[in-house]
């Protein structure tokens, strides 16, 4: 075989590793690049605690001299001792189209895995399920929104090819924002405040919404660890994406409802979609691109669901349909027309009814691969 697996090791290895996407995909029309600021953070331990936790490897393809595919290899042992899962993860797997490249990738990330002593790969996986997750699979004519996975269709084949099956499905929603909010809802609405305390929360500065964001990660830490993939946060992970994705929060998609004890019971945090002006950024924030990002909030007209969460003992209560219009009245006032619902797994039924409820079509299909070690 013509092709070298090298480990990253230094700097300059590493600036290789997170750039390297940027040449296989150029003239991908399709391809959305990420912030690479935020790259650099993820990818070294002493930015991102996930580290402490888990054991990782980087490494590099490369065919006559040249760097031509990529792999990170997690085995988060936070989270297979708590599940009772031996089982390793590939992400941030990139390459160009080219069999021999792919094989000598995951034939080392399965080897790896091996000598760990675990007993299956999956993948794409980060070190959570808060990491873009799996190959997209279907939908590849439809815009990529930010922070998810944009992969060219032949890597799904290639990924096939090396034995990989279907492990989990997730499923992207298009709903069209609707004019004026359906009679149903509104007696929905009506109803839940009648029969309930319940107290919902807007606001108009993220110096308002600050305050609010630790009771928000909390209530994730306990209404999410039935999601698979999901490791409960640390308050230094916390702090981080704070820090990571509050300056990009618009507050007026943020809706919170606490009840009579002030405790925060549901949530939804939606973002106008900067993909276009990430695009024309290059997935660079400095000098100028952010500004271009802040131009694609204004002039976009998709709103992306990032998280949501409602407490165990409120489900079923209506708030769901509470922050759904608050959305929608935000969303109309704003002037977009349309709502992607970002990543939802397969089997999570009821938010896919929900959605579903609302007229929202499936636009796009992601996979995560398991392959057994034999």
């Amino acid at each position: 075989m013509n092709t070298e697996i090298k480990l990253v090791k230094s700097k300059k290895d590493l600036k290789t590793f997170i750039y390297l996407p940027e040449k296989i995909n150029a003239g991908y029309a399709n391809w959305l690049p990420p912030i690479f600021m935020d790259e650099w953070s993820f990818f070294q331990p002493k930015s991102n605690k996930s580290f402490s936790y888990c054991d990782t490897f980087m490494a590099l393809a490369y065919k006559e001299g040249k760097a031509c595919g990529r792999i990170m290899g997690i085995i988060n042992l936070q989270y297979n001792e708590l599940h009772a899962e031996p089982y390793a993860r590939f992400y941030a797997l990139d390459a160009i189209n080219d069999k021999e490249v792919l094989h000598s990738l995951l034939s080392y990330a399965e080897n790896w895995a091996r000598e760990k002593g675990m007993k299956k790969v999956i993948g794409p996986l980060g070190f959570s399920d808060k990491d873009p997750q799996g190959f997209l699979i279907e939908g590849f004519d439809v815009p990529v929104v930010i922070v998810s996975p944009c992969n060219q269709e032949y890597i799904v084949h290639l990924v096939e090819e090396e034995g990989y099956t279907k492990f989990r499905d997730l499923v992207d929603y298009k709903l069209e924002i609707p004019k004026e909010i359906p009679a149903l809802y509104k007696r929905i609405s009506a109803r839940t405040q009648a029969n309930g305390s319940y107290h919902l929360h807007a606001f108009k500065s993220k110096r308002e919404l600050k305050p609010w964001i630790k009771p928000v990660f909390k209530l994730i830490n306990d209404t999410y660890m039935n999601i698979y993939g999901f490791v409960p946060l640390s308050d230094k992970e916390i702090d981080e994406l704070v820090r990571k994705y509050l300056p990009l929060l618009d507050p007026r998609f943020v809706k919170i409802i606490t009840n009579d004890e002030a405790e925060t019971i549901a949530f939804v945090v939606a973002m106008p979609d900067l993909s276009e002006g990430v695009k024309r950024a290059k997935g660079r924030i400095l000098p100028f691109g952010i500004l271009h990002i802040l131009w694609s909030a204004k002039r976009t007209h998709r709103l992306v669901t990032m998280l949501g969460a409602i407490k165990e003992e409120y489900r079923g209560k209506g708030l769901d349909t509470l922050m759904g219009i608050a959305i929608f009245e935000s969303a109309s006032k704003a002037k977009l027309k349309e709502i992607d619902s970002h990543l939802i797994l397969e089997v999570n039924t009821r938010m896919r009814s929900e959605y579903e409820r609302m007229g929202a079509i499936i636009h796009k299909r992601f996979r995560i691969f398991e392959k057994n070690l034999d």
